[in-house]
């Protein structure tokens, strides 16, 4: 529109921009990636009342206060949580760059979250992709104090467990605001300026008006009931919240014959800092449940993860997912489950402790089944994934061999695999802890693909660390020999040699031990991987041809190709380049005939940095945009990555200056923080702006 003379573009546009200046004047611009926006608050207490104080003080420090932070401390089930939600949504609009959320898990069975992995799913929701987070909790909060030093953003840190907690996940832009929520006050907050909200229990004026707003007129039909209602629940805002929904589910119940049921039950066990007992109401609601509802109630609390969706709460019953679905429906209806996204749920803490101790009164044997199917669930969707991600590689987990099939493809995999990656990491823990080392070793198997595409290297290695062990214990050698192998590829790939060639040489002694062909050849081929990576090229040829032997006596095809990638690889680095180039054509052309796509996309990758070296970056060029359309289509960060630095090379060759600071900066945002490669682009980047 026009302003004043000048032909301007305001407001925020999605896609090209066509802006016309006058006739025969017409310009073209195309719009940059808008950064990703994260609304992550869970959705706002559908009862919440009172506290008119506690909102303006809030409003008011917003205004007062660069940055703001505030702590919401009080007891449990006090209404912390509800009435920072409740501030937040209203506050919305004055934090347009998004609204971070984090349950800290202070009372978590598995103890407080960490910070530095809080950091890394804040970096992940602020578009940061898995493979460019930095390891370390330095690194982290140094990336996320940039990436946040300029938004108006808002984040609740909600059951914070210490000051310390809250403080290393503080960004540091004066138009933010952070809401942690506590059981205690965190005093030692004081000196970042944090304001604090105390938040009590209801008087009985607030208590009723929550009552009234859950069930209606009958609160002012039996006034005197309704008061003592207040009073047994202490103000507890969570526990009249539960038996406002009790009420208004039994419309026929009044609310003195409420009252005399809580007269005679114990409010003590699960006593909370003001001497206020909760268990007494969860347990009225419980009570009440169909048998079916109580056993769906008991068993999701065995959940390793802190939240869950439809069908791993089915799995956890063992009942079809259809008809688990209205049954969590009616547990949220009941406020004994909150729905945190569409189909997904999760319990509050109390909630949780209060289902596992009901669920602790079935056997063992129950109890260790309805964990085990929930496990066996998550690692069945694990290898589905896999299978989707590399279709063509050879396992050797008992899973792969059964019923499982592929998830529906590639990306979708990948989305999966990154909203599940919590309860995966957790589930192979649980795993690990009840002694099911069958089921430990192939979730490291299985996470293969996973780690290829998104390179999480904390999981990756915290999980070897439990399945190696466990496929020792098992004597299963074959599996031993595998993941020790993944290990391999993995260290050498983050330039830890002398760890890489620990695993590998142990994996090839134990293959060759027992005859198995298989575990040699992949164990020949990482050590030629090794040897690359440290620059010692003429073993990794011999490495890599003896590999390829064995693979053209035992297949598969798509294995002597990943053979004939690397060796094509190493023939160009030696400087024997027609010797090179015939090798990864003949590669590429296998990876297409046997449907790896991905694997043909490397070898075209391989191929085009050869002519880059070689000073061809015309020739370069084709080779590397074929790969990247591969890539981009599957969803791969860490191989676009390397793809865009070299078609940056290919570019700034031919003197197409623009389009190389393009992918250089494209590549960089892709890879992650401290990649050698990344230095390199930085530089190269750096001197073309000389």
């Amino acid at each position: 529109m026009r302003r004043g003379g000048e032909n301007v573009v305001s407001g925020t546009a999605q896609g090209p921009v066509v802006q016309a200046g006058s006739v025969g004047e017409v310009h073209f611009h195309s719009g940059t990636p808008q950064p990703l926006i994260p609304y992550q608050l869970p959705p706002p207490p559908r009862l919440f009342t009172s506290r008119h104080r506690e909102l303006a003080d809030l409003d008011h420090w917003l205004t007062a206060a660069e940055p703001l932070v505030a702590v919401v401390s009080g007891p449990g089930g006090v209404g912390k949580t509800s009435l920072a939600l409740r501030w937040l949504h209203g506050s919305r609009t004055q934090f347009p760059d998004g609204q971070l959320y984090v349950d800290l898990g202070a009372h978590a069975p598995e103890g407080p979250a960490v910070p530095e992995e809080v950091l890394e799913w804040f970096l992940l929701a602020l578009g940061v992709p898995g493979a460019d987070v930095p390891p370390g909790l330095a690194r982290r909060q140094a990336l996320f104090r940039s990436l946040t030093a300029d938004r108006a953003l808002s984040l609740l840190l909600d059951n914070a467990v210490s000051a310390a907690q809250v403080r290393s996940l503080l960004p540091t832009s004066t138009r933010s605001a952070v809401l942690a929520t506590s059981r205690w006050r965190l005093g030692g907050l004081a000196v970042d300026g944090a304001r604090f909200v105390e938040v009590e229990s209801f008087d009985v004026d607030s208590s009723l008006e929550l009552l009234e707003r859950a069930v209606g007129r009958r609160v002012a039909s039996e006034p005197d009931a309704a008061r003592e209602l207040a009073h047994l629940c202490g103000g507890l805002p969570i526990a009249l919240s539960v038996v406002g929904a009790r009420l208004s589910t039994h419309p026929r119940r009044t609310l003195s014959g409420e009252v005399g049921s809580l007269r005679t039950e114990r409010l003590a066990k699960l006593a909370l800092d003001d001497d206020v007992s909760v268990e007494a109401v969860f347990d009225l609601s419980y009570v009440d449940l169909p048998a079916r509802h109580a056993r769906v109630y008991r068993l999701c609390a065995l959940h390793p993860g802190h939240s869950f969706g439809v069908e791993a709460a089915a799995a956890a019953a063992g009942e079809p997912p259809g008809d688990v679905a209205p049954v969590l429906a009616d547990l949220v209806e009941k406020n004994l489950l909150a729905e945190v996204a569409d189909e997904r749920f999760r319990f509050h803490d109390l909630l949780r402790l209060h289902a596992r101790q009901h669920a602790d009164r079935d056997s063992a044997a129950q109890r260790d089944a309805a964990s085990r199917r929930v496990v066996e669930w998550y690692l069945d969707r694990l290898v589905g994934a896999d299978l989707a991600l590399r279709p063509t590689r050879h396992r050797v987990g008992p899973r792969y061999h059964g019923d499982v099939v592929a998830s529906s493809g590639p990306r979708a995999a990948l989305n999966w695999l990154e909203g599940e990656r919590a309860n995966l990491r957790e589930s192979c823990r649980v795993a690990a802890e009840m002694g099911w080392d069958d089921l430990v070793w192939q979730f490291c198997e299985a996470m293969w693909g996973f780690y290829l595409h998104a390179r999480h290297s904390d999981d990756w290695f915290a999980l070897h660390a439990l399945g190696v062990p466990a496929a020792v214990r098992l004597g299963d050698r074959v599996a031993e020999a595998k993941l020790r192998a993944q290990l391999t590829y993995s260290y050498s790939s983050l330039g830890y040699f002398a760890d890489a060639e620990r695993e590998g040489v142990r994996a090839l002694e134990i293959a060759e031990e027992d005859g198995d062909r298989q575990g040699v050849a992949v164990a020949l081929t990482e050590l030629g991987g090794v040897a690359q990576g440290s620059g010692d090229l003429p073993r990794a040829l011999r490495w890599l041809t003896r590999a390829r032997d064995v693979r053209r006596g035992i297949g598969p095809r798509r294995a002597e190709a990943l053979c004939g990638r690397r060796i094509g690889e190493v023939l160009a680095a030696l400087g024997r380049d027609d010797e090179g180039l015939a090798e990864l054509a003949a590669a590429a052309e296998s990876m297409a005939a046997v449907g790896d796509h991905v694997g043909q996309a490397r070898c075209l990758m391989s191929t085009g940095g050869l002519h880059l070296r070689r000073g061809r970056p015309a020739r370069a060029v084709s080779h590397l945009e074929s790969a990247l359309d591969v890539v981009r289509r599957v969803g791969s960060p860490f191989y676009e990555a390397e793809i865009r630095a070299s078609l940056g090379e290919a570019a700034e060759g031919v003197g197409d200056l623009p389009t190389a600071r393009r992918h250089y900066a494209l590549a960089l945002a892709l890879l992650p923080t401290g990649n050698p490669k990344a230095a390199t682009i930085s530089a190269r980047l750096a001197a073309l702006d000389r």
